[in-house]
């Protein structure tokens, strides 16, 4: 028995190797302070959201005997691992294998005689019926474990090759769904800390495997997985696979000898980690993906700038239209898109209009961007003032908070709430925010909301499915609860009243959708064919006259408009000519981040608030970091005030369409009237 004892200054590790392939050509960039990464992969955030490091103590607390490797240096960690393997019975966290230019770390390494498991521990959610044995119908492997697999099969493949003298079986450690928490408090036990660049975890006191109950974690063997993996080609370069042993090894070989491998251009180039938002300009980092597209096709600068067909929205044949050259909007043809060319009918857009007016500015009317007045008349007449417009915030914790919990059922941990009424006025009437470390705050939360929405009829906005699948999921834990609450019954008839239910159908004062109607009746090139919020708030600033003229002045905020804002502010601002996104008007969510954490989340915190990830991130802070109380507060003022914009922000687009649709109606005469709003 041998752990090879050398360390190279480059070695394929299994995160390059899980880098590799998804693009070999990633290898080139990874590491490199030159090139912009937008990876979460080492991110302390990332790690407090995915509740990763968590799952793993949990794991090791099985082990008691268990010893740690908490060497850095890849000398020091492959030396002392190989002393404890000189032991005939032993479980190692963190070894460190290698052999030739491939380096792992193991999770959990169990030796006994000759036979060793090799334990890859992994926050990701299982349940047996629907899983299975990670394969699909037809006996591949599920697309959404493959990654996992594939990390494994890299490292059953060095720990064999370090260790030929032993057997070497394969396993995963998830997270599964269908156990229950028996114990309160589990994921307090776990606290996330972070000091000089490391991260660990520290066990409150009285932590061990008995304390912990029954830990909701599932064990699978997975080398009958692993051997079809082993036994299938991998891709190392445009047009040439390999087998999978001499793949790694040609993989490791590019990467010691920073060999950029051939670009290889396909629809995942969309969400490449290095990739910018535009041609970078002077002493901004480097771009791989530009760098990659402008080898692979011949690009220049001038290239990119129309877009190209990665920015077509919910369009799967992407990697066929790259495959034979079509590359950029204005080549994809309707053909391309098998789009018949006809004109929205009384139900609005479908996904192919949204396609092809994103390639060409073909909708009725011309003008700077589509709007369906009357359709948009019609699907507003049952709204009933005052319209109550409402955003969560919710989160999915790996550990469950209380016994008989599930792991990742859903948190909803905060809410805001505008009111518009029929004179035109808006308010910031309610919001709801629950952190407290420890606490559920799920039955609180949808009493707060009750109380919010009880006082009238008037219609309850959202923006997409979010909020009805939240208050589904929390309906269905009121129904299985075996300590539920005194006012089960209604609240379980509050959020029936406002949901739309499969087994049940529309609730009587049933949300209306504004994502909906926003993919029904408006198109703006700015939206690139998305509905989200995200996109269709800016491109309504670009171009509502209305929006304008409420908001281009300090004019919301202060006592009886808002309850975050106490001094007026103007939400419509101009920066070179471009009209600002009102996100970008907020101070950053995290102010006691390193410049590297805060470029890891992508540099622009409020983007990604928007979209919930820095909001969950948020939460995880308050749940499970040790934080002071001024930086507790900072944190929670920063996620009421973005919220707020969140339901201000629908406000606004219900105002913009509003002008609109009755400016069109004054004019019908003039089929661009909608537009000249």
């Amino acid at each position: 028995m041998a752990t090879s004892s050398r360390n190279s200054t480059r070695s394929l590790t299994k995160s390059r190797f899980k880098l590799a392939t998804e693009c070999p050509r990633k290898l080139f960039y990874t590491g490199k302070r030159e090139y912009l990464d937008r990876s979460l992969d080492d991110s302390f955030l990332a790690a407090l959201a995915d509740g990763g490091y968590q799952v793993g103590e949990l794991a090791r607390l099985a082990y008691a005997d268990g010893v740690r490797i908490d060497e850095l240096d890849h000398a020091a960690a492959l030396e002392r691992t190989a002393a404890l393997l000189q032991q005939d019975e032993v479980t190692v966290f963190e070894a460190a294998l290698s052999v030739g230019n491939l380096f792992i770390r193991v999770d959990i390494l169990r030796k006994c005689g000759q036979a060793v498991e090799l334990i890859e521990v992994k926050a990701k959610s299982y349940r047996a019926e629907k899983d299975r044995d990670f394969r699909g119908a037809k006996g591949q492997i599920q697309s959404g474990f493959h990654p996992y697999l594939l990390d494994v099969a890299f490292q059953r493949h060095v720990a064999q090759a370090a260790l030929p003298d032993c057997q070497v079986k394969a396993f995963l450690l998830l997270v599964d769904k269908n156990k229950r928490a028996t114990v309160d408090g589990l994921n307090q036990r776990f606290k996330i800390v972070r000091s000089d660049g490391r991260l660990w975890v520290q066990l409150a006191p009285g932590t061990r495997a008995s304390s912990v109950g029954e830990p909701p974690l599932t064990k699978i063997a997975v080398d009958s997985q692993i051997d079809q993996i082993l036994a299938e080609p991998l891709a190392v370069g445009p047009g040439r696979s390999l087998p999978f042993a001499q793949a790694v090894d040609a993989l490791a070989r590019a990467y010691v000898e920073d060999k950029a491998i051939d670009p290889m251009p396909s629809s995942a180039c969309g969400a490449c980690q290095f990739r910018a938002p535009r041609w970078p300009l002077t002493g901004e980092p480097r771009s791989g993906f530009h760098e990659c597209w402008s080898q692979a096709f011949g690009w220049h600068e001038s290239d990119f700038e129309q877009g190209t067909v990665l920015d077509l929205w919910n369009f799967r044949g992407k990697n066929e239209l790259i495959d034979r050259g079509t590359l950029k909007l204005d080549q994809v043809t309707r053909a391309d898109l098998k789009f018949d060319g006809r004109a929205p009918g009384a139900a609005g857009l479908t996904a192919k209009h949204r396609q092809w007016y994103a390639c060409r500015a073909d909708w009725p009317g011309g003008g700077g961007f589509h709007f369906g007045a009357e359709g948009y008349r019609a699907a507003r007449s049952p709204w009933r003032y005052p319209l109550h417009f409402i955003d969560f915030e919710t989160s999915q914790v790996a550990l469950p908070f209380h016994q008989g919990r599930r792991p990742y059922e859903t948190i909803a941990f905060q809410f805001s709430h505008h009111v518009m009424h029929q004179d035109g006025r808006v308010e910031h009437r309610s919001q709801w925010l629950g952190a407290d470390p420890g606490v559920d705050p799920n039955i609180d939360f949808v009493r707060a909301l009750r109380e919010a929405l009880r006082h009238d009829q008037g219609t309850v906005f959202r923006w997409a499915a979010h909020e009805n699948t939240v208050l589904k999921h929390i309906r269905e834990q009121l129904l299985d609860a075996s300590d539920a609450p005194v006012d089960r019954d209604e609240l379980v008839a509050f959020i029936e009243s406002i949901t739309t239910g499969s087994d049940r159908g529309a609730g009587l004062r049933d949300m209306v959708d504004l994502c909906d109607i926003a993919g029904k009746f408006f198109f703006h090139p700015m939206t690139r064919g998305s509905s989200s919020l995200k996109q269709v708030l800016p491109a309504l600033m670009s171009c509502s006259r209305r929006l304008r003229d409420l908001y281009g002045h300090a004019s919301y905020g202060g006592p009886g408009s808002s309850l975050n804002f106490s001094e007026p502010i103007a939400w419509w601002r101009e920066h070179d000519g471009v009209v600002m996104d009102p996100y970008q008007l907020l101070p950053p969510v995290f102010d006691d981040l390193t410049a590297e954490e805060l470029e890891l989340i992508g540099g622009e915190l409020a983007g990604e608030l928007r979209e919930g990830g820095a909001a969950m991130v948020a939460y995880a802070r308050l749940q499970f970091e040790d934080l002071p109380e001024s930086r507790r507060q900072a944190i929670k003022s920063a996620l009421l005030r973005y919220c707020e914009l969140d339901t201000l922000a629908m406000v606004m687009a219900v105002q913009a369409w509003d002008a609109m649709a009755d400016l069109s109606q004054a004019n019908r005469h003039d089929p661009r009237a909608a537009a000249a709003e």
